[in-house]
């Protein structure tokens, strides 16, 4: 059994899982799934959300400092470990927020169970197929250079890191470290499940799917599909944002959650 509690009561180890989470703000209780681009990222976002919610911001295991156990290696045991972890905390009523990676594991999630869900907000999440067995819907990341990657990454290529050989190393190091993760739970198949999109008409509460209308990591042709595929989701663009909306425009899509929660 794991045994996982945030951060304000100290960080509990079980099984090898340790879950850091960081919590903002004051309110009705929002879970945040950070991307690639890990919990630093997103503190702007969560500060903006936080302002009318309790947002909940976990660091995946693998991803910045988290340790992540060897048999940690999957987004399904991802899942069940928050899942695991939103009982434990006695968490109702949730609004569930997934960025790109993390859009995926929220899907997970919400497939499996909605008990302590009241809705859904996924944000240019990858983790479906919508095409056939050699498209390529989804960017090969790990083959860019980073000069493609930021360019298809962010609507203006500036909000990227840049050129790593002159960022500080402890950005380097976590860039790396967090890329090394993603790899681990997406490598193959790549950054999808195959079976994922067929148990989405099982996510059966409010869903909101945003998408930044410059993402050229994943389209929004992508994001229609993954939309359609839940039921009555509502499918929003987001103008001036890439494929990290909570990045690059991190007030206009706490709005949009907002609105959408009311």
């Amino acid at each position: 059994m794991l045994t996982l509690t945030d951060e304000t009561t100290g960080t509990t180890v079980s099984d090898g899982v340790v879950l850091d989470v960081t919590t903002t703000g004051s309110g009705p209780t929002a879970l945040l799934l950070h991307g690639v681009e890990g919990v630093r990222d997103d503190r702007g976002f969560a500060e903006h959300l936080g302002a009318t919610s309790t947002v909940l911001a976990p660091s995946h295991p693998g991803f910045d400092l988290s340790p992540r156990p060897e048999w940690l290696d999957s987004v399904e045991d991802l899942a069940y470990v928050y899942l695991d972890w939103l009982d434990r905390i006695g968490a109702h009523d949730v609004t569930l927020v997934g960025c790109q990676f993390g859009g995926w594991l929220a899907a997970e999630i919400a497939i499996r169970s909605t008990a302590r869900l009241s809705r859904v907000v996924l944000v240019d999440p990858v983790g479906i197929k919508t095409g056939g067995p050699t498209d390529r819907e989804i960017a090969d990341v790990f083959h860019l250079t980073r000069e493609e990657l930021d360019a298809r990454t962010f609507h203006d290529p500036a909000a990227g890191p840049g050129d790593l050989t002159a960022a500080e190393r402890d950005t380097v190091l976590r860039i790396a470290r967090n890329e090394e993760a993603l790899a681990c739970y997406g490598w193959e198949p790549y950054l999808h499940n195959p079976r994922l999109r067929r148990w989405l008409h099982r996510i059966d509460v409010p869903t909101l799917v945003v998408w930044g209308g410059s993402d050229r990591i994943v389209t929004p042709d992508y994001g229609r599909a993954f939309a359609e595929a839940i039921p009555g989701a509502r499918f929003e663009v987001l103008p001036g944002a890439g494929h990290r909306p909570q990045v690059e425009r991190p007030a206009e899509l706490a709005e949009l959650i907002r609105d959408f929660s009311r």
